[in-house]
């Protein structure tokens, strides 16, 4: 197995990774990246195998498990009951019970309230260039995650704090100062949802978390400790990736000039899944084999974990001609920005919603919508982000 080194901080990475991505896709369908120390693949067809295979999961064996350092407990406290860290049976009865309150018909329902949010965001944006992240990208999806869950839309700036800090804790090169900050989020945020939970419990609402206090399946509920995982799940990960999926689609559409017919309805839903193909929000999922696996000719043994670089599956010319190239007019396929098997992201009918509904109120308001400066990635290669997108209207 090849060994390739790239550095994941490097600035001309994070403004392109993908030719990174071509020149490990030419040393096979795996290989071993130096600087994160893991067997990473940039195949489709192995991610999604992965994906799919129940001898792979992203649950630690007890066995395998490293004793949890006492300044990390809050964050690892909320990790134990999290879904995206858990296998069946745990992770089944989790979802089942989730699913009953986080339904695609009740996201549905949440289109006209996108779309009325979408044009009070637009109508306010400032004059001359301006960065559309703060004014747009960001509110929208902070706002409606508020909203779903039931949590009051004017502590949109600390939410958006506790998750940032959470979230860097899967970032490549993650800090002692980096995992305390982590901790005192996870303590804040679970501290605050317990309240919250408590007081929904004597007041109900039409709301997530009143839903999933009352969701119940086979006699069971979901425990306190269990809620507080699931709201916190649903705003980091929904929240981080429906950011960062909104911004890097502005971003594709501006720099390819993408004419109007491609948001127009016989069109749109084609447009979104290629946004999503072509520069997705999440660039990596890991999986930790429970057992000595073959996948395409190469053996994975027993507790090695292994890197899913989506970003790169996404852009296999395999599955896709001319993978390279945004083409909205593209047939659709099956790609992996929300994952695939068990693991499926629940919040992808939700950030569909989004970029179906806003993008097309955005570039209807703002016709002349054009970038000012390059699009500026954050640091934070493994969500893939803008950290500045300065547009005019």
């Amino acid at each position: 197995m090849k060994t390739l080194s790239q550095s994941p901080h490097d600035r001309r990475f994070l403004r392109n990774p993908y030719r990174f991505y071509r020149e490990a896709r030419a040393a096979g369908p795996f290989f071993h990246w130096e600087e994160l120390d893991l067997v990473c693949t940039t195949s489709y067809a192995a991610a999604n195998a992965i994906l799919r295979d129940r001898r792979f999961g992203r649950e630690v064996p007890p066995e395998r498990a490293a004793a949890v350092p006492d300044h990390l407990a809050p964050f690892a406290a909320v990790e134990a009951h999290s879904m995206l860290e858990l296998e069946p049976p745990r992770h089944t009865r989790l979802r089942n019970l989730v699913l009953r309150a986080f339904t695609s018909r009740r996201i549905g329902t949440m289109q006209p309230e996108v779309a009325a949010l979408s044009e009070s965001l637009v109508a306010a944006v400032p004059e001359g260039p301006f960065d559309l992240l703060p004014a747009f990208s960001q509110r929208l999806p902070i706002t409606l995650i508020a909203r779903l869950i039931g949590i009051p839309e004017t502590l949109a700036p600390e939410l958006l704090r506790w998750s940032s800090a959470m979230v860097a804790m899967y970032q490549a090169g993650r800090t002692r100062a980096t995992e305390e900050r982590a901790a005192l989020a996870a303590a804040d945020f679970s501290e605050f949802l317990r309240l919250h939970i408590e007081a929904r419990r004597h007041a109900p609402a039409d709301d997530l978390l009143t839903h999933l206090i009352a969701a119940e399946a086979d006699g069971q509920q979901l425990s306190t400790d269990e809620i507080v995982s699931t709201c916190i799940l649903i705003l980091n990960a929904g929240h981080e990736a429906a950011v960062h999926a909104i911004g890097n689609a502005v971003a594709v559409l501006l720099r390819h000039r993408t004419p109007p017919e491609a948001l127009a309805p016989p069109h749109l839903l084609g447009t979104v899944e290629e946004l999503l193909r072509f520069d997705p929000p999440l660039h990596l999922f890991r999986r930790m084999a429970y057992e000595r696996v073959e996948i395409m000719g190469r053996t994975i043994e027993e507790g090695c974990e292994v890197a899913l670089l989506l970003g790169a599956a996404n852009r296999d010319p395999g599955p896709w001609e001319r993978p390279d190239r945004f083409l909205w007019k593209r047939p659709e396929k099956t790609h992996l920005a929300f994952g695939a098997g068990l693991h499926f992201c629940l919040g992808a009918p939700l950030a569909r919603l989004e970029l179906a509904t806003a993008l097309p109120i955005l570039f209807r308001r703002l016709p002349n919508l054009q970038l000012v400066r390059p699009p500026s990635y954050g640091d934070s290669w493994h969500f893939r982000g803008l950290e500045r997108l300065i547009v005019s209207a």
